[in-house]
């Protein structure tokens, strides 16, 4: 059986790889390792030839950079009303079309989405499949699958996987997966990045947030089987690992410090990363001594707004002093202050609850970098539902960040902010 893996062009005003990779799909192949023949094509991957030997792209020292990209026509949905160029990133389409006809045809074609704005990439995929290899079954799963299924079946594909509710994907392929194997991460020819997750969901439900949607409640995987994962990321030539849990501390004690204190002893270097945010409130001196201490570069912590009104409304998750505590401890253990960010969303149904200017104020006053999150309107979450009033939420491009940011604030606002942020962490 030949199994064809997919992370799609991404079709958006902008896109940075922020070490992005398609974790949920190159897990589920890991499980069916040896089962059948996987082959993977990853339209964002910068490690292609095309990309890293011929096109000169800006990259940090931490395996982030540009994706090749082209400029495309605007949807009609954004053509009058957001002043931004809009852009395919990802290898020419003429490349997939090659690698069909060359290393197909395919039984089935497991495709990955993203956030939800970004259908148009996997329509495109299943566009091209079904022309070169009409025999492929193609299954969706993802984000964008989880959150809009009714919309994504109307793309075409044979089966739209919801969550982790996989039972459907396996009675299709009639294969038994093998939950102790790692991902497949060997389907990179180059591998400078990788993920992965300790755990899946989060305790809290804040009401901006589709995380408890997409996983629901909070667990911990088998701490075997995350060092096996970690193993064979490193095997494969990963130098920075991000982690993509959405509470990466909580229960640390029992999760992250013993996988810690397990890397430590295996001696791999590696530099961490956490894109995904941590729980500042969870930031303790011996959590961020053991950070710090397994090569941890880079400390995202979620803020989002530094007014107490609009988080007892949101969740409560934290609050000003939380982060000033995990600031200290972070720079106690030894965190460089240029290494540690916050977020603060913009464009949130209730701004004007939210005194932006002031939330980056105070986190410039602690001597760290601010980072603007503009807000997606997330269709069942509360205040996603909220945001109807400025978009039609049934059309998935109106859940686009940067258009929404605009719609709700203007664009002057938007760049006035963007501007001031600029400003603050230049002085840093």
């Amino acid at each position: 059986m030949k199994i064809l893996l997919v992370n799609p062009p991404i079709y958006d005003f902008t896109a940075y790889d922020f070490w992005l990779k398609p974790l949920g799909m190159v897990r589920v192949a890991g499980w069916l390792r040896g089962q059948a023949a996987l082959e993977l094509f990853d339209y964002v991957d910068r490690q292609h030839p095309f990309v890293r030997d011929r096109h000169d792209l800006r990259r940090d020292r931490w395996g982030r950079g540009e994706f090749y990209s082209e400029e495309v026509p605007k949807p009609a949905a954004f053509a009058r009303t957001i002043p931004r160029r809009y852009h395919r990133f990802g290898l020419p389409r003429s490349f997939f079309r090659e690698f069909l006809v060359e290393r197909g045809p395919f039984d089935f074609a497991l495709v990955q989405t993203g956030v939800t704005y970004w259908y148009a990439g996997v329509a495109e995929v299943i566009e091209d499949i079904r022309a070169i290899t009409p025999a492929t079954r193609i299954v969706l799963g993802g984000v964008y699958a989880t959150l809009c299924p009714q919309h994504a079946r109307g793309l075409g594909a044979d089966l739209v996987v919801e969550g982790a509710a996989l039972e459907p994907l396996w009675r299709l392929l009639g294969l038994a997966p093998q939950p102790a194997e790692p991902p497949f991460w060997e389907g990179y020819r180059h591998l400078e990045a990788g993920v992965m997750k300790l755990t899946d969901g989060c305790p809290y439900r804040c009401t901006y947030c589709s995380v408890p949607r997409v996983s629901a409640g909070f667990s911990a995987r088998p701490a075997e089987r995350s060092l096996a994962s970690f193993d064979h990321l490193c095997s494969c030539g990963a130098g920075h690992v991000a982690f993509y849990d959405d509470a990466l501390l909580y229960r640390q004690e029992d999760v992250l410090l013993p996988f810690l204190r397990d890397v430590s002893a295996r001696g791999t270097q590696v530099d961490f990363h956490t894109p995904n945010a941590l729980h500042a409130r969870f930031v303790t001196p011996e959590s961020a001594e053991a950070m710090v201490h397994a090569g941890f570069k880079t400390f995202y912590l979620g803020f989002e707004s530094g007014s107490a009104e609009w988080h007892r409304r949101t969740g409560g998750k934290v609050g000003r002093s939380d982060v000033a505590r995990a600031v200290r401890h972070l720079l106690a253990a030894g965190a460089p202050p240029a290494s540690i960010a916050a977020y603060v969303i913009i464009g949130h149904p209730q701004a004007e609850r939210q005194d932006v200017d002031a939330s980056m104020r105070f986190e410039h006053d602690l001597g760290i970098r601010v980072v603007l999150a503009e807000f997606s309107p997330i269709p069942g979450t509360p205040d996603g539902d909220e945001c109807r009033q400025w978009a039609d939420l049934d059309e998935p491009l109106h859940h686009n960040k940067t258009a929404f940011a605009i719609a709700r604030l203007g664009l002057g606002e938007v760049n006035r902010l963007k501007t001031k942020c600029k400003a603050l962490n230049a002085q840093l």
